[in-house]
């Protein structure tokens, strides 16, 4: 049975520009943070040091030394639709993290005292966050983390943190190695290279873009591969000039990846900072970037949104479309110095031709500026969260209030008239176990029209979401075979091999979705080894 049937608030109106509703008016917090779980539960946190949030911890728990009894931290459950409180110590503020193999959280830094603190989270219906003081070799604030194919995470940069460093760590990795390239890419008075947009390429290296420049990085012998052109327009795209970026799609063949493509959209001019001091909000930038990182001679492709975006949130839909969603067409991330918000997502046709890839949405009601949270849930709508432009939770008289809701997006492929192409996977189960290179048989139905020709099977990792940044964000699309009727009934069936390589999927928990004349099935959970 689809999640979308628990969700029982009225759509906006919708013609097939997607639809809005509205799951939970009020969460108690304001979602800063969002990892989707392999339990279809989201982990939402927020801030310590701003006073007390709108849910209390349970049996009367206090924070240790404060008065402070309220959570800071929720794991909301998507199926029951209700949130549990949690208790977090220290100062999660603009931290990271990501899923690890074993479906554990490992979230890393954060200020104050939370600076070099690392925090593990495994979902169950009494657990809580376990924090180790000291894990890290550096303070960590605006860092990206990304699980590697042994296991392991690399966190890369922080505010004045011009280095990395491994978790967990050995006695060979006990300390950070420091990372010129963010220092070439740092503008004192900006810094605009923070939470750099970091992806493990099937080759094993890392792409790496912070403020207006790329490398390809071998991070096994701290050597730079390559150095891509600058984005054309030299504007900055990361961290407080927040625009967003995703790996395109990968195809696997034979059990390896030929080409990679990354695309960056949206960010603010480089006079957008400094201006919003003073109280001038400069123009959102209205340009993507789109380019081949597997050419040899790789150049910037632009294309222009039809709206303007800075601190939008750029997210894999299991078809292969982009969708941008959330934030403002003026201003920068930072403490109300974002204006003018955009409430209508796009979507970014990746297959199309140039000048025809995006379609504006149907809009939402709710602004989503400074520290909004979106990502993809196992049945396809899109989670949305957050809107905190205050140092403080502001509920009045400010332009745009503190956001405790959450609210979905579902995107056209959901509506009913799409019923009758969405495939619907018999077999496996959710939860099913398999090893890189193995093949599996995924059964399906289709209640009519289905075209063999158009079918497809994706693979889509559940990311880390804070910041206008999807860590860990991929989606490939697997080598199958020839779709044919199940002998045993009269469903379909489609064998599907997976990648060879932990470089191009590394071990851990996937949603695979059936995708039929670019209609998605509900997803199900599967675990590679």
């Amino acid at each position: 049975m689809l999640l979308l049937v628990l969700f029982q608030s009225p759509p906006c109106p919708a013609a097939d520009g997607g639809s809005w509703y509205l799951l939970h008016p009020n969460i108690g917090i304001s979602a800063m943070h969002m990892q989707l779980l392999p339990n279809d539960r989201v982990l939402i946190y927020d801030r310590t040091d701003f006073g007390t949030s709108n849910i209390s911890l349970p049996g009367g728990k206090c924070r240790p030394n404060s008065n402070d009894c309220s959570a800071h931290s929720v794991e909301y459950d998507v199926v029951s639709n209700t949130v549990r409180p949690l208790m977090v110590l220290s100062n999660v503020w603009c931290s990271s993290g990501s899923l690890m193999p074993d479906g554990t959280v490992t979230q890393t830094g954060g200020t104050g005292d939370g600076a070099f603190v690392v925090r593990t989270y495994r979902s169950c219906d009494t657990c809580d966050w376990d924090e180790i003081p000291n894990g890290l070799a550096q303070g960590r604030w605006y860092a990206t983390n990304h699980v590697l194919p042994d296991g392991r995470q690399i966190i890369i940069g922080g505010r004045q943190t011009f280095n990395y460093e491994f978790y967990p760590k050995t006695p060979e990795t006990a300390t950070a190695v420091d990372f010129p390239f963010l220092i070439e890419t740092n503008d004192p008075d900006i810094e605009n290279n923070l939470y750099p947009f970091v992806f493990l390429c099937p080759d094993g290296n890392l792409f790496i873009f912070a403020n207006n420049r790329a490398i390809l990085f071998d991070y096994v012998n701290n050597q730079v591969v390559k150095k891509f052109p600058v984005i054309p327009g030299d504007d900055p795209r990361n961290y407080p000039s927040t625009g967003s970026g995703v790996l395109l799609p990968m195809r696997v063949v034979n059990g390896t990846v030929a080409s990679v493509e990354f695309l960056v959209c949206g960010g603010a001019p480089r006079s957008a900072f400094p201006n919003a001091f003073k109280e001038i909000f400069d123009g959102a930038l209205d340009t993507c970037g789109r380019i081949m990182v597997s050419d040899p001679d790789p150049q910037w492709v632009m294309e222009t949104m039809p709206l303007a975006r800075v601190m939008g949130d750029m997210l894999l839909l299991p078809n292969g479309d982009v969708l941008i969603i959330n934030g403002a067409t003026a201003g920068v991330a930072g403490w109300e110095f974002g204006r003018d918000p955009v409430l209508s997502p796009v979507i970014y046709r990746t297959g199309s031709r140039i000048g025809s890839r995006f379609e504006v949405q149907t809009p939402t009601n709710i602004p989503r500026m400074y520290h909004s949270t979106a990502l993809l849930l196992r049945d396809g709508q899109v989670l949305v969260g957050g809107s905190n432009p205050h140092d403080k939770y502001e509920f009045s008289n400010v332009l745009y209030p503190t956001e405790l809701s959450l609210e979905v997006f579902s995107p056209d492929y959901l509506n009913s008239s799409m019923s009758g192409i969405r495939p619907v996977i018999i077999s496996p189960m959710s939860g099913f176990n398999i090893v890189h290179g193995a093949q599996m048989i995924i059964n399906f139905a289709v209640s009519n029209n289905l075209d063999p020709t158009l079918v497809m099977v994706t693979l889509a990792s559940p990311s880390f979401n804070t910041h206008s940044f999807s860590m860990n964000q991929r989606l490939l699309v697997l080598d199958s075979g020839i779709v044919t009727m199940d002998p045993g009934s009269s469903n379909y069936q489609v064998p599907v091999t997976m990648p060879l390589s932990g470089s191009i999927a590394v071990s851990g928990y996937y949603l695979l979705f059936v995708v039929h004349k670019d209609v998605p099935s509900e997803g199900i959970w599967i675990h590679l080894h």
